[in-house]
Parts: structure tokens; C-alpha cells; sequence
């Protein structure tokens, strides 16, 4: 497997390209950008330096936090003391359950729709969006394969989704290295994986 920096490199010039090289399908322009979750630190600082990097060739990069997502839907709906609560009566699976509702239900604070809101007025021929602090999804609360299926149609903006986990083979990730939340076939086999 090629390094953090190699495979950062490969995406940078691979968005820079014209037309971009990160997928086959101009419908789907999403990729998933995988690294070990005990490289968080140092992944970051190449987020930031990626999108220095493109903003000096013209591409205007959006960082969207998912963490910061996920709290807002807790506290403007819910709250985080409900949720607490909720897990020392009923267990932690209950609690999770609970956020994944906030984050799917349209009555609540759909993570996908929560995204689209804040790619509004973006252009695919000028703007990239970074999905980071994913591992907030964890361990189980929702899948991020299901987040880049569920933005198919959305948007047609480059969308990079910098997914915490390990890879067996071409193609089977786990999230944060974790057996049990094996993604294989779990996402788009169209998305292209760095």
C-alpha cells in the first residue's frame, strides 16, 4: 500500500486533471479516500495543505465536518442530556439508535440533506467537498457507504470522503479497523477507492 503522501498526491492530481480522473461516471463524483484511523493527526494537516494546494490551482475546497453535523442534529433536536439519559436507561445500542434516527428521519436532521444544504450554489467545475471526522459516525450510528449512495443524484460536485479505516484486499474496508462494521459490498462498487 502506497504512503499517506503517495496516495494524497495520486487524489491531487487526479481532481486537477481535466476532465477529473476520480471516477468513471459524471453522475457520481465521490470518492472515498482511506486511511488508518491512527494517522487522524497527520491526515489532517494533509487536508489542509491538499486544499491549499488546489485553491492555488483554482479549485475552491470545502471542508465539511460530519462530527460538527452530527452534535448540531443532537442539540437542535433531542439535545445531548435526552441522549444521555436515553443510555443509562435503555443501553448504548438504544442511545445510537436514537442518533441514527435524528440523522435519517426527514422529521429530524437528515445527514444527506444536511450536506446538500451546505453544497447549495457550489460549482462541479470549480468547487471540491472534503467530508471529514467521519469516525463520529462510529461505532455504528451510520454508514458512510450509505451517505455517498443517498448523495447520488444530489449534487455533482467532487465529493472526497476521508474514511477512517483498514482495507483487506481491493476492496473490503472496515470502518476505524473494526471486524464487525466490515463495509464489503456495503458500498457503491463505482466509487473509486484512494
Amino acid at each position: 500500500m502506497s504512503s499517506l503522501q503517495e496516495r494524497i498526491e495520486i487524489l491531487e492530481n487526479d481532481l486537477l486533471a481535466n476532465p477529473p480522473r476520480i471516477s468513471a461516471y459524471h453522475d457520481l463524483p465521490f470518492v472515498i479516500f482511506r486511511y488508518d484511523p491512527a494517522l487522524e493527526f497527520e491526515l489532517r494537516k494533509h487536508i489542509s495543505l491538499l486544499a491549499t494546494r488546489l485553491g492555488n490551482a483554482g479549485r475552491k475546497v470545502h471542508v465539511i465536518s460530519v462530527a460538527k453535523i452530527l452534535w448540531a442534529a443532537i442539540n437542535e433536536t433531542e439535545g445531548i442530556e435526552a441522549i444521555a439519559e436515553e443510555e443509562q436507561q435503555f443501553g448504548f445500542a438504544r442511545a445510537q439508535e436514537t442518533v441514527w434516527t435524528l440523522l435519517s428521519d426527514d422529521a429530524f436532521k437528515p445527514l444527506p440533506a444536511e450536506i446538500e444544504s451546505r453544497m447549495r450554489g457550489m460549482d462541479p467545475a470549480v468547487d471540491v467537498v472534503f467530508l471529514v471526522r467521519i469516525a463520529s459516525l462510529g461505532p455504528a450510528i451510520y454508514r458512510s457507504a450509505k451517505l455517498l449512495d443517498e448523495m447520488h443524484g444530489r449534487t455533482l460536485v467532487p465529493i472526497i470522503l476521508f474514511y477512517p479505516g483498514t482495507i483487506e484486499g481491493e476492496s473490503s474496508l472496515q470502518f476505524m479497523g473494526l471486524s464487525e462494521r466490515e463495509q464489503t459490498g456495503a458500498y457503491n462498487y463505482r466509487v473509486k477507492i484512494y
